[in-house]
């Protein structure tokens, strides 16, 4: 039994894959997401296809994007024979163009980046995952950091609806388990030098944004810009990248991750392990809303030739499934065969950080690779190379027999010492250059360390203009908070004024009209103020003088106070004045009458007349009354004139 057949089992898919799928936003639908039920083969509903929960993460939605449509039908294969991380490898593709470079996803460049090779053990051939996408050996291209393995993921498959708004035409081909994987011419499609040239300035920009001190920027990046912003690059959009809106974009899945669920969803399909810290932006800006394309930005649109465009010669098959170079997986034997096997399956996927690809053999050089694998070595022996003429050139359009003779070229002594001499004049060539370059080297490391100078130079005047940032926002703020207390205390003057306005009314009958109000209330309350305070001024004037005047009366021995608290004060003591003056009155009456009788030379008895408890209130009385005509001339005498009415005081001892 093939080992295809094998590789299929019942799904299993954790309730936290489910949880981590509804974050997504990829079950929003109810009908974008069917998983199996019993079935340990896979059989898709009417206009579904088979996918798996780590491809669904690494950005993958239906409707299908037509850039990865097109990858599909050129490159002769279908959606479960790629890995998870080819499938990432085609979302940061495409989020790079079109965040970074501005463009459509260009298939003339993807050519210059990427090729396709099978995905195998050396024990078995493999359906599920059977292809992988690689960097070219000779491309400089993003540090993607792939993990080592992925546990478990040809376990975890299910159904998508592959929806299409125009035809059935635009859709993926339906799943065919029974299809093998047959490598094709355009695995190792290579672009025209029509192609390259136009392409030139994208590949320039690549290295730039890969290599600016300070601005680098990575593959993790770009996947958790993708990540972050929640679209995922391979579903068919309506916009492209450079067009998103923020959080009200119409291609979000869902809304913003918290930032625990981010972290931990990068370190899955990541190789960060939990030391290496998290990118939480992208250290260029990407192209948006809100930094928008330059005017007059070239669109470049370049996409892979899609099923209603035709058959292209590039899919013609090369040779048996075990022809060219296979990337071999790290898994146990076997360990697809059963799901009670291996609990915990892993996929070693090839990527150009970890493997170099070998280059792809020709059918001539087949037969010596076969005999040497079955020998069990692990490479094969190096054989003479062919005539020049036989050489194998992968995109002719005729097929060269596998079962034709190989000729060894006669060996020439001649040739060979005219190949030394040159050999000789080009290790001194070399040599010179490697001066040359000696020099280059000196050269750039002075000018660096120039440039590390005029990076200090920079950060301490970067400083000091943070400096001055900060303390322009400490004045703003202190300004703010000014105005602000400014304001309250003009409101609450106005509701004070509008409290006395009405008190105003009630006073005086009258309404107080304040001349143009709308136009400067505080200047209208100062002089609504001015109209109280010049009664209240009056009228402690007025108060003042009256006090002033009673004052001697009250406190004949005492200074009069400067002020008129002072003297407000004197008069709200304690003690009643008024009794206290009466008393001294009544005090010089006695004193008078004694001095009066002492001057008449009348013999009296002061004791008994000071011995008041002898006298009887109703003879006290009498004598008082006998006394009263006389009390005019007594008073006239003492320089007091009299009131004209009697006194209705209570009379006093």
């Amino acid at each position: 039994m093939a080992a295809e057949d094998l590789e299929w089992e019942r799904s299993k898919i954790s309730n936290q894959d489910l949880n981590m799928m509804k974050k997504l936003g990829l079950m929003k639908k109810e009908d974008a997401i069917r998983f199996p039920s019993e079935e340990s083969y896979p059989n898709p509903p009417m206009e579904y296809r088979v996918s798996f929960v780590d491809h669904l993460i690494r950005g993958l939605s239906a409707p299908i994007h037509d850039f990865l449509r097109g990858l599909l039908f050129v490159y002769g294969i279908q959606l479960h024979q790629l890995t998870p991380n080819s499938i990432l490898h085609i979302s940061i593709f495409i989020t790079l163009c079109e965040c970074f470079l501005g463009i459509p996803p260009n298939w003339a460049l993807w050519k210059r980046i990427f090729l396709l090779r099978r995905n195998a053990s050396r024990n078995a051939t493999y359906n599920i995952g059977g292809v992988v996408i690689c960097v070219r050996t000779d491309v400089d291209y993003f540090d993607v950091k792939f993990p080592d393995s992925v546990q478990g993921w040809r376990k975890k498959w299910l159904y998508i609806h592959e929806e299409s708004a125009n035809s059935v035409e635009h859709n993926i081909i339906p799943f065919d388990g029974n299809a093998k994987i047959q490598r094709r011419r355009s695995w190792d499609a290579e672009a025209s030098e029509e192609e390259k040239k136009a392409t030139e300035a994208l590949m320039s920009r690549i290295r730039q944004l890969q290599n600016t001190r300070g601005k680098e920027l990575s593959g993790v990046q770009i996947t958790a810009y993708f990540l972050r912003i929640r679209v995922q690059p391979l579903q068919a959009r309506k916009n492209p990248l450079w067009t998103y809106a923020g959080g009200n974009d119409a291609n979000r899945l869902s809304s913003d991750l918290s930032a625990k669920d981010l972290e931990k969803l990068i370190r899955r399909i990541s190789r960060l392990n939990k030391k290496d810290p998290i990118p939480s932006s992208c250290r260029v800006e990407p192209y948006s809303s809100t930094n928008p394309l330059p005017e007059n930005h070239p669109t470049m649109a370049s996409l892979p030739p899609l099923p209603e465009d035709g058959e292209v010669e590039e899919q013609a098959i090369v040779a048996e499934d075990n022809q060219g170079s296979s990337l071999y997986e790290s898994e146990v034997a076997g360990s697809h065969k059963s799901a009670a096997s291996h609990e915990k399956e892993v996929e070693s996927e090839a990527s150009e950080s970890t493997q170099s690809l070998p280059p792809a053999v020709s059918p001539k050089n087949k037969r010596k690779r076969d005999d040497a694998e079955a020998s069990g070595t692990s490479k094969p022996e190096e054989t003479v190379p062919s005539h020049p003429e036989s050489a194998y050139d992968p995109y002719l359009g005729t097929l060269i027999s596998s079962d034709d003779e190989e000729v060894l070229p006669t060996v020439d002594v001649a040739t060979r010492t005219k190949k030394l001499t040159e050999a000789n004049e080009r290790a001194n060539t070399l040599a010179q250059q490697l001066e040359h370059s000696e020099k280059a080297r000196k050269k750039a490391e002075l000018d660096a360390t120039e440039a590390r100078a005029e990076a200090d130079k920079a950060k301490t005047d970067a400083a000091g203009v943070e400096d001055l940032r900060k303390r322009l926002h400490t004045a703003e703020t202190s300004l703010s908070d000014h105005m602000a207390a400014q304001s309250a205390r003009e409101e609450a003057i106005l509701k004070r004024l509008r409290t006395q306005s009405r008190r105003f009314v009630a006073r005086t009958a009258q309404e107080f009209q304040l001349e143009e109000p709308a136009n400067d209330p505080l200047l209208d309350a100062l002089s609504f103020l001015e109209v109280h305070g010049s009664e209240a001024r009056e009228g402690i004037d007025q108060a003042k003088a009256g006090l002033s005047r009673l004052f001697p009366y009250f406190f004949p021995k005492k200074e009069e106070p400067a002020t008129f608290l002072d003297l407000a004060k004197s008069f709200n003591s304690s003690e009643d004045l008024g009794l206290k003056m009466r008393q001294e009155n009544m005090k010089v009456a006695v004193e008078s009458t004694v001095a009066l009788v002492a001057d008449s030379q009348q013999t009296i008895d002061w004791m008994k007349v000071g011995d008041t408890n002898q006298i009887e209130q109703s003879r006290w009385r009498s004598l008082i009354k006998a006394a009263k005509p006389n009390t005019k001339k007594i008073l006239a005498y003492l320089g007091i004139k009299p009131p004209s009415t009697p006194s209705s005081s209570r009379p006093e001892v």
